[in-house]
């Protein structure tokens, strides 16, 4: 018995370490799967960004065009290089003025939707002001602001609103008002509120939609700022990657006028990125589209 009972121990372990081994040998297609996914999504626009940047270079280096016409990106990189310091502090101020812009445009825009969901009577009269609003060019509306803010970051932001305002509205207001008609009706026979409606059915079903809107609204709120800064800029040594761009213009520094275009759009990318991140947060465990 005792020579049977060592026998099965023995197998026993045997099998575990069979098990082990072949769990392990298992986990190796997954970790690969996972590699080549992440390679198929980088590699292409990896080399896409590569042939376009060596091209780029070469063909400028070929023709021999002038720097101030059209910068080589080896100029673009040396321009940023030599003035980052100044690059910084412009990025950096464009991102606070951004991010305030940015963070009002989704507290009044969420908040006036909730306002125009609750009464199609008040959707009806206030809706179309809020479109009027967005037709108007803020080229046309920045010199009132800069009258009535005075020139500064209180207009700067006022714009940068103005600009990333309207997309929240609309798609908050687009996402409350396509709840299931149904699940209307239960919160109706359960004697709910509007506001019980709102806040535990309404609002979460239309939380895709306030993040499509968020989306757009957090890059428009870049380009706002910018288009602020080129009216009523703060100047000197705290100016904003708009004011950057107008020295750099009017002085013919186009490689370094190049630099701040390029921190423009990589502030843009990484605004749209961050919220992007948000949305798969709260959507990726019941909505489809940050299901993987």
């Amino acid at each position: 018995m005792e020579e049977i009972a060592s026998i099965s121990a023995v197998e026993t372990a045997v099998g575990i370490q069979a098990s082990a081994k072949g769990n392990a040998r298992s986990g190796y297609p997954a970790v690969e799967n996972k590699v080549l996914s992440l390679l198929k999504k980088v590699l292409p626009p990896f080399v896409v960004f590569v042939l376009f940047i060596g091209g780029w270079e070469i063909i400028v280096r070929m023709i021999g065009m002038p720097p101030y016409i059209l910068p080589k990106p080896s100029d673009i990189a040396a321009a940023a290089a030599e003035n980052s310091t100044n690059l910084i502090t412009s990025v950096s101020t464009t991102i606070v003025e951004a991010l305030i812009g940015f963070v009002i445009s989704v507290v009044l825009g969420i908040s006036l939707a909730i306002l125009l969901a609750l009464s199609k009577t008040v959707e009806k009269s206030v809706y179309p002001y809020a479109i009027i609003l967005q037709t108007i060019p803020v080229v046309a509306v920045a010199p009132i602001i800069v009258i009535w803010f005075g020139a500064g970051i209180n207009a700067i932001v006022i714009i940068s609103f103005l600009i990333s305002f309207f997309p929240i509205l609309s798609n908050t207001l687009i996402g409350l008002n396509s709840t299931d008609q149904n699940m209307k009706n239960l919160f109706y026979l359960y004697n709910a509120s509007k506001l019980q409606t709102i806040w535990k059915l309404r609002f979460p079903a239309a939380l895709p939609y306030i993040m499509a809107g968020l989306k757009i609204s957090c890059s428009s709120s870049v380009v706002g700022a910018i288009v602020g800064e080129y009216i009523a800029g703060i100047g000197g040594g705290q100016g904003g990657l708009g004011y950057g761009i107008t020295v750099a213009a009017t002085r013919l520094q186009t490689p370094y006028l190049f630099a701040c275009g390029l921190a423009a759009s990589i502030l843009g990318i990484a605004f749209f990125l961050i919220i992007n991140m948000v949305s798969n947060k709260l959507l990726k465990s019941w909505h489809e589209s940050a299901m993987k």
